[in-house]
C-alpha cells in the first residue's frame, strides 16, 4: 500500500494547540502529517479512522504533554503502538514543554529514543531531530541549500558565535550575491520580487535558530502582519512597524553606524537590518514605503515564524 503521510500525530486533545504548531512547522519543511482535525470528517468514528490511517503513514509521533494520559487513553495508545510495530512503522515519542522524561505509566515507549521540546514548540533543534526521525535523514550542519550556489557557512559560523554585527554584514553580502546585485550594493524591487525562496529560507532559519527566535525575516514578517501590514499598507502602518523593531526611536531614525546595538537585548525583529539600510542609503528598494514588497516576497515564499 502506498504511504500517503509522512507522520501520524498521536496526542491528547488538551495538547492540540502545541501539536498544531508542530504540524505547521513540519508542513513548512515539506512533510505531510496526519492530524485528526484535518483528516476525520464530522460524524465519523475516531477509532475507525485511526485504524484506517495507520497503514498510510511512514512514522508515528507520540506526543506526551504535562496533562499526561488517562487509563483508557494509555490502553488505546498501547494498542496503537502495537499496530505500528506490526506495520513496521517507526515510533517517535515526543516530549512537549514541561515534560522531562517518559512517564513510568508509559514505559512501553521507553525503548524508543525520544525528542524533547524542553522549552517551546518552535525549538529548532528539536524540530530538526523530529524531522530526522520522520525522514530517516539526519540534517547536517552544512546542509545550507541555495538556488544560486551561495555558500552560507560563514554566516552560520558568525551567528553560532553570536557575532551579530558581522553576521548582519554577511547577510547583506550573501543576499546581494543570491540576487546578482553585488556591484550595485543594494536590492531593487525586481530583485526583491525574484529573490530565491530557498535562499530566503536558509538565511531566515539560521538567524532564527542562533538568536533563539529573536531575529530573522520570519520574525519581522510576524510583527509586520501583527500591525496590519499587507501589500497595500499605508505609511502609518510602516511607521508602526519600524518603531516596533527599533529601526526608529521616538520618531527619529537610527543611524546604522552609530546607533545599532548588536545584541539580543534589542527588540525582537531588530536584526537583520543591513539589507534594509543598504536601500535606505540610496533612497531605493527596501527603504521607506517598499518594506511591503519584501514582506510580500516572504509571504509568497512561505517564510513563517511560529
Amino acid at each position: 500500500m502506498t504511504k500517503t503521510f509522512d507522520v501520524f500525530l498521536a496526542h491528547n486533545s488538551q495538547d492540540k494547540r502545541q501539536v498544531r504548531v508542530i504540524a505547521q512547522e513540519l508542513k513548512r519543511r515539506g512533510l505531510k502529517s496526519w492530524l485528526d482535525e484535518e483528516q476525520i470528517p464530522p460524524g465519523c468514528s475516531f477509532q475507525d479512522e485511526i485504524q484506517q490511517a495507520i497503514p498510510l503513514v511512514n512514522t508515528a509521533a507520540i506526543f506526551i504533554g504535562i496533562q499526561g494520559l488517562g487509563p483508557w487513553q494509555i490502553l488505546e495508545l498501547e494498542s496503537l503502538v502495537q499496530e505500528c510495530v506490526e506495520n513496521k512503522i517507526r515510533i517517535i515519542p515526543v516530549l512537549l514543554p514541561g515534560v522531562s522524561a517518559i512517564p513510568q505509566n508509559l514505559r512501553f515507549l521507553q525503548r524508543y529514543r525520544f525528542v524533547s521540546f524542553s522549552e517551546q514548540v518552535d525549538d529548532v533543534e528539536a524540530l530538526d531531530l523530529l524531522q530526522w526521525g520522520i525522514t530517516g535523514q539526519k540534517i547536517q550542519i552544512d546542509d545550507l541549500p541555495s538556488d544560486k550556489g551561495v555558500d552560507y557557512k560563514r554566516l552560520r559560523n558568525l551567528l553560532e558565535a553570536g557575532k551579530w554585527k558581522e553576521a548582519d554584514a554577511e547577510t547583506l553580502a550573501v543576499m546581494l550575491k543570491a540576487s546578482g546585485r553585488e556591484v550595485e550594493g543594494w536590492l531593487n524591487i525586481k530583485s526583491i520580487n525574484n529573490f530565491p525562496c530557498k535562499d530566503l529560507r536558509t538565511i531566515d532559519q539560521l538567524w532564527v535558530k542562533y538568536s533563539n527566535q529573536c531575529f530573522g525575516f520570519s520574525v519581522q514578517k510576524r510583527i509586520w502582519e501583527s500591525v496590519g501590514g499587507n501589500p497595500d499598507a499605508d505609511h502609518e502602518i510602516y511607521e508602526v512597524f519600524v518603531d516596533l523593531v527599533g529601526w526608529r526611536v521616538k520618531g527619529n531614525w537610527i543611524n546604522y553606524r552609530q546607533h545599532i546595538i548588536f545584541s539580543t537585548s534589542v527588540p525582537a525583529g531588530h536584526l537583520p537590518i543591513g539589507y534594509y539600510w543598504a536601500g535606505v542609503w540610496v533612497g531605493e528598494a527596501i527603504g521607506y514605503d517598499n518594506v511591503p514588497s519584501f514582506m510580500q516576497r516572504l509571504v509568497k515564499c512561505n517564510i513563517n515564524s511560529y
